[in-house]
């Protein structure tokens, strides 16, 4: 029943009333409703998930199909994930070319992996540390990260446009700067790569007294923390930016590490927090660094070394 425009309210027209005066059948008016009324929905639908897409740009279909239900549409993910598809909303990108960052084809000391069932309890405990390349219009760069994996936190980083053991020392020491270091407490969890395991790197963990740690051969799944969050970063940073040069890499990807990632980003693994909201809701647990059962145990095993 729809009201009569200009009439009082008590005088209202049935569809058929509608019908009449239009002078068409009732079966005219559903086959016509049948045959637009899905597209008028499906273009109203297609909008708001466009809408949606630009505005979080690095949202997969899941998250999108939650922010359409959350406005008031009821889709499943198939439907919204083929109108993204459709329209190039999908963000799948693959590089044509990885440069390799890790070289273990060294003589060094392979430390034993330490980290492996290692649980946290508090921050500085467990380090992770990995390097990752960045493109540039003309070449590559390289970015050395060194992590808190309490908390999720990047506590050092470096770039530079090389891959010598000081792009990593660099990252090093301003997590040594910005931390404070409990002798023989604090694991520094890294892959094999010669960047970690030469004699300058280890001494310095040495000197700071940080217990190194190794990933095991070709598993890469013992420094998965790490490998997370250059996957965030090249997905939410990288990939969706043009760097001018060096300079402007390192400008903009520290904006992102210490202002978006450290204070900004939620992470579902710290119950919806960013890593800086996540350490500074943690207890003060200094007054448990003395106590023996906190420290981490010096391995029993002995280390191996690969051979040339």
């Amino acid at each position: 029943m729809t009201p009569l425009q200009g009439v009082g309210p008590q005088l209202r027209l049935t569809l058929e009333g509608m019908c009449q005066l239009a002078g068409i059948s009732r079966a005219s008016y559903y086959r016509h409703w049948a045959a637009s009324a899905p597209k008028a929905e499906e273009t109203e639908l297609r909008d708001l998930i466009q809408r949606l897409a630009l505005t979080h740009r690095f949202y997969g279909y899941r998250r999108i199909t939650e922010l359409v239900r959350r406005e008031g549409w009821w889709a499943n993910r198939k439907r919204v994930a083929r109108i993204m598809l459709q329209d190039n909303l999908l963000a799948l990108k693959k590089p044509a070319f990885r440069p390799a960052t890790t070289d273990a084809r060294h003589a060094w000391t392979v430390w034993p992996n330490l980290a492996r069932h290692l649980k946290t309890t508090g921050p500085d405990q467990l380090w992770v540390a990995d390097i990752t390349y960045v493109r540039l219009a003309e070449a590559f760069v390289f970015l050395a990260v060194v992590l808190d994996a309490f908390s999720r936190r990047v506590v050092g980083w470096a770039m530079a446009d090389h891959l010598r053991a000081s792009l990593a020392i660099d990252a090093l020491e301003m997590a040594l700067a910005s931390r404070t270091v409990v002798r023989d407490r604090l694991v520094h969890h890294s892959d094999r790569g010669t960047q970690y395991a030469c004699d300058d790197y280890i001494a310095r963990l040495q000197r700071a007294g940080i217990q190194p740690s190794m990933s095991r051969a070709g598993c890469p799944y013992d420094n998965a923390m790490a490998e997370s969050f250059m996957k965030t970063l090249k997905t939410e940073e990288v990939d969706a930016t043009s760097y001018r040069d060096l300079a402007d890499a390192t400008a903009r990807i520290g904006h992102f590490i210490e202002t978006t990632y450290n204070r900004q980003r939620l992470h579902s693994a710290l119950d919806y927090l960013s890593p800086e909201e996540f350490e500074a809701a943690q207890p003060d647990l200094s007054t448990l660094i003395h106590n023996p059962v906190d420290r981490v145990p010096r391995p029993t095993e002995t280390t191996t070394t690969v051979p040339n």
